[in-house]
């Protein structure tokens, strides 16, 4: 249980066995995807795929590890974290900022046996949202929220290669890195939004 969930709530759950859930005022979330993954991978052996995307998913968790946020889960091709839990911290935004930069910059060093590159779209939001874990079998701890859905948003949006952030983001940024609007776009269940694209640290 240590090792798939943040130490802090480990210990709560051996104290007790009841549900844990938290409110957040200010955590930053981040969803990134390998763009054309599936498609690209399909003649791959399922033992060539899944070390591939082992030998990703483990260079980002270094990265996650060396910027202090927490990784919250793996989906397919797609990986999510999160900074500002479980301890709030005035400065993770600028952490998930950096973290997103390697990790962009990392998947440039991989390829697919075809010898094609492979891409990453990264969407990140900033806000609050509720964090706990919920159940009894494989123990998660996951997040929920309006925050999270347009973090998700941002990603699905985005474009390959870049680091798309919301406004409420941008404006933790800005005085730090090096951000360019890319204007108002729609998004799904949201209606249009001011986004931005994060490029670098100043």
């Amino acid at each position: 249980m240590l090792h798939t969930l943040p130490y802090q709530i480990a210990f709560r759950l051996q104290q007790r066995s009841s549900v844990i859930a938290e409110h957040f005022d200010l955590v930053t979330v981040l969803f990134a995807d390998l763009v054309g993954f599936t498609q690209a991978s399909a003649g791959m052996s399922p033992e060539m795929l899944v070390e591939l995307l082992n030998s990703i998913f483990s260079r980002f968790d270094i990265f996650v590890d060396r910027y202090g946020v927490e990784k919250i889960k793996t989906v397919g091709d797609e990986y999510m974290v999160a900074g500002g839990l479980p301890n709030p911290e005035p400065d993770h935004v600028l952490r998930m900022a950096r973290l997103a930069i390697a990790m962009q910059e990392a998947i440039s060093t991989f390829t697919i046996p075809d010898g094609k590159p492979l891409t990453l779209r990264i969407g990140m939001n900033t806000g609050p949202m509720v964090a706990g874990v919920i159940g009894t079998k494989k123990l998660a701890y996951d997040l929920w929220g309006n925050t999270v859905n347009v973090a998700s948003r941002m990603e699905t949006a985005g474009l390959p290669g870049r680091i798309q952030v919301t406004e409420a983001t941008y404006k933790r940024l800005r005085s730090h890195f090096v951000l360019e609007p890319r204007g108002e776009i729609e998004v799904k269940g949201k209606g249009p939004m001011m986004t931005y694209w994060l490029f670098h640290e100043r």
